[in-house]
């Protein structure tokens, strides 16, 4: 198995970094190879002058001229006005609101100066440039297009170019792919990794600005290609790394606890629930740590799946640990398998063991002990059950819902549980979200990935209506319907991750709203900030039937399974991504009633909703299958949100796209076997270049 090399610059003492220096480290560009891949967001034209004449209206000029007037005014706030003449007479006045006298002398009447700004006004009314550029008349002109880098306080664009250019000269950037193997890549002779990045940094005059912007230049393409491929690597080599690992075998046993699971359940699964169970059996039945991705969509029926793995683990006298990002969800599942598990493990002398962060000490402690000595077969809880404190005397099997909305620490931890002799637990994850196929084959290349692609019989489908927030009366009015026919409703106000206190008055502002117009009707109210105890309550009577109506922050968005509830509001449905609103909607429609998703939303200032938020809202109208849903989100807003944690101190892709670049994400996947057998040294040189001491996170 081949280790990657050190690429890691030397060290500069904590005490002598500059702010500028600190500020490339906040980047992340530490090494210079680091400063070579951070590449321009955009591009600047500096190279020509441009007379005021054939300047246009919101686009860049730059011309040279001579001060005819420079002088502070007052109105309507202090600012430093200088007018400008190039040689053609025609003027434009720079105007300043933030100078020095330094400024003032500098441009003193009489002064000749090269001015680049943003040009506006122009014809008749004048031509104005705020806060332009300026610098003496007859310095030469750059002989390349001017790159303009993200950046961070205390990092000018002055320091970062030098930087960059300087990493990007030091740096190695010999070829890690052998020659017979790159022309499937795409790689050319012409493009080579220091020409292409040469040509990105600092591209010739007549370079296409459009072809850089949009990356359709084969500079950007040579990036792309060896960027998916160092993934592509990375993910392989993890996965034969813990294909190298032990974990318990765990055979499914005739008669054993799985098959009197199945006798009990008051349902019969599924076909895609019942093959699901078989490809997980086989994974336990191995002494390979089983590394399963289990996607379904809302309502599929994931969790008696995870019960079945479970009654495996147990039946050959091993632990078992569920973890759920939220405390709602938790309880959710925490019920669920104790009514399924409890009948069958009580006569063994086992039980299932409930474990979260706001217990009472002494209940704690109870649960620590049972979990310690081995009573407690299966612990269900929240983050809680990995914390140090929690020994487990056997675990075999760790089950992760909603996967992606854990950090890659915690995931990492729970497998850690039984780091014994080179040991890890079996792990299986769980994600409502499904996951688009190019998303599978590149953040999720060393997963095994099984699809419940079915839904249980006697789910009804749900009506999705977009609905302006000014027919919020009609809602209500719908509202009151639902309650007659003695149907259950939830309403959804959103987070607003910049104020709590903003979330907490726009949800009980809709609560009051809601409990004056609806006069005998238990109107609740849910959100993050209430204690434990209060949270339980309230969704006890929702779940009882005794509350008509539970206005909610997102904490309901996964988990809660209430049958009789069958209309779903969603307000300022326009503030949620895609695979939210999905999961939301997915609340309702549990039952045999008929059941329906509003979702309202208030149009901007203009009128008008973002062309994103309405692309969104057009394809939740539109679709209710979860993979149509997933592979609209990843067009309209990448990867990112699909990950999650997943990539937390890990890089998304910076270039490549996974829509756009499916063709070369298919051709890496197919090389990077290849290169890791055949040429493992050239690999691992590749993987270090591009993901540093990073990839790590990808493979949690």
């Amino acid at each position: 198995m081949s280790t990657m090399p050190a690429v890691q610059a030397p060290a500069t003492p904590a005490k002598a970094l500059s702010v500028p220096q600190k500020a490339l480290r906040k980047l992340g560009l530490v090494r210079d190879i680091d400063l070579a891949l951070h590449l321009p967001l955009r591009w600047e034209d500096e190279t020509r002058m441009v007379p005021l004449g054939q300047a246009r209206p919101g686009e860049p000029v730059q011309f040279e001229g001579e001060v005819t007037d420079s002088q502070v005014t007052f109105r309507p706030r202090r600012q430093l006005v200088v007018t400008v003449a190039d040689a053609s007479g025609e003027t434009c006045q720079l105007r300043f609101f933030t100078f020095y006298p330094s400024h003032q002398k500098a441009m003193a009447t009489g002064t000749r100066l090269l001015v680049r700004g943003e040009a506006k006004g122009g014809f008749l009314g004048g031509w104005q440039i705020v806060h332009p550029t300026v610098r003496p008349a007859g310095m030469a002109l750059p002989g390349a297009l001017t790159p303009v880098y993200p950046t961070v306080n205390g990092l000018p664009q002055a320091y970062l170019r030098k930087a960059v250019l300087a990493g990007l000269g030091r740096a190695d950037l010999s070829e890690t792919v052998p020659d017979a193997m790159r022309p499937a890549l795409g790689l050319h002779g012409d493009w080579t990794l220091r020409a292409a990045l040469e040509h990105l940094h600092r591209p010739p005059p007549d370079a296409s600005v459009a072809a850089l912007e949009d990356r359709s230049h084969p500079a950007w393409q040579r990036l792309k290609a060896e960027e998916l491929l160092a993934q592509q690597l990375s993910q392989l080599r993890s996965k034969r790394e813990r294909d190298a690992l032990r974990a318990p075998a765990l055979p499914t046993r005739p008669g054993g606890l799985q098959e009197q699971l199945l006798a009990a359940l008051p349902f019969q699964l599924t076909a895609a629930q019942r093959r699901v169970g078989e490809e997980i059996a086989a994974d336990l039945g191995r002494p390979v740590p089983m590394h399963r991705l289990l996607q379904g969509d809302v309502g599929s029926g994931k969790t008696v799946v995870a019960a079945l793995a479970a009654t495996v683990a147990i039946d050959a006298g091993w632990q078992c640990a569920l973890m759920a990002p939220t405390e709602i969800l938790a309880e959710q599942h925490f019920r669920k398998l104790v009514g399924w598990l409890e009948p069958l493990l009580a006569p063994r002398g086992l039980g299932v063991a409930w474990l979260t962060g706001g217990q009472k000490k002494k209940e704690r402690a109870a649960m620590l002990e049972r979990i310690a000595s081995g009573q407690a077969a299966l612990v269900v809880g929240t983050h809680a059950v990995i914390q140090d404190q929690v020994q487990f005397q056997r675990l075999a099997l760790a089950l992760i819902d909603e996967q992606h909305r854990f950090g890659v620490a915690q995931r990492l931890a729970l497998r850690s549980k039984l780091q014994e002799q080179g040991s890890e637990p079996h792990l299986l994850m769980m994600t409502a979200t499904p996951i688009p196929r190019t998303l599978a084959m590149s953040y999720y290349a060393d997963l095994d990935v099984s699809t419940i692609d079915e839904l249980p019989p006697g789910r009804t489908p749900i009506v999705t209506k977009v609905v302006a927030d000014s027919r919020r009366g009609e809602v209500v009015e719908r509202i009151r319907g639902q309650l007659a026919e003695g149907r259950q409703v939830y309403w959804v106000c959103p987070l607003i991750e910049e104020s709590e206190a903003l979330d907490l008055s726009n949800a009980t502002h809709t609560h009051a709203e809601l409990s004056a117009a609806l006069p005998g009707v238990l109107v609740g109210l849910l959100h993050s900030r209430m204690p434990p105890a209060e949270k339980k309550a309230v969704m006890d009577l929702f779940t009882g039937g005794q509350m008509g109506v539970l206005v909610s922050t997102t904490v309901i968005e996964v988990g809660v399974d209430v049958p009789n509830a069958s209309l779903m509001v969603i307000e300022h449905a326009e503030r949620f991504g895609l695979s939210q609103l999905h999961q939301l909607r997915g609340r309702v429609g549990r039952g045999a009633a008929a059941s329906a998703c509003v979702l309202l939303y208030a149009p901007g200032e203009n009128g008008r909703l973002g062309e994103t938020a309405r692309a969104r809202l057009k394809a939740m109208a539109e679709t209710t299958d979860g993979f149509e849903i997933a592979r609209r989100d990843l067009e309209i807003r990448g990867p990112g949100e699909f990950l999650g944690a997943r990539q937390s101190g890990a890089p998304l892709l910076r270039f490549a796209d996974l829509v756009a670049d499916a063709r070369l994400l298919e051709v890496a996947r197919d090389l990077a076997p290849r290169l890791l057998d055949r040429h493992p040294e050239a690999a691992a040189r590749h993987e270090a270049r591009w993901l540093g001491g990073k990839s790590e996170f990808l493979k949690a």
